[in-house]
């Protein structure tokens, strides 16, 4: 979730998010990638991956990479309603650190 630079903002520059995906897709990951501030043409040009229009789910990990207000409204019972029975929340900011009590949650 997430692919600017920073929260609530459209600058895709210097995203280290690419960086993940590219990571993850070495593994031979499948990896959704959504913003609702990046514009899409400008994220598949520079980085070469294309924004899913929502998030479709169940997945086996979210990541939480940018902390835009959209995210940060989500509650665990959405979370839960993407993510598989042993799913994954990975919040990169700790954004959710105090918030989430039944998932299996990572937070830098």
């Amino acid at each position: 979730m997430g692919a600017t630079f920073k929260e609530n903002v459209t600058d895709i520059r210097n995203s280290k998010v690419a960086d993940v995906v590219n990571e993850l897709k070495s593994f031979s990951c499948t990896v959704d990638v959504t913003d609702p501030h990046a514009d899409a043409a400008e994220v598949e040009h520079e980085y070469g991956y294309k924004l899913a229009p929502e998030m479709k789910g169940p997945y086996d990990a979210i990541i939480v990479a940018v902390n835009h207000t959209e995210y940060a409204n989500k509650d665990e019972a959405w979370f839960k309603s993407m993510l598989k029975p042993k799913g994954v929340l990975v919040d990169l900011k700790g954004v959710f650190r105090k918030k989430i009590k039944d998932l299996t949650y990572w937070s830098l």
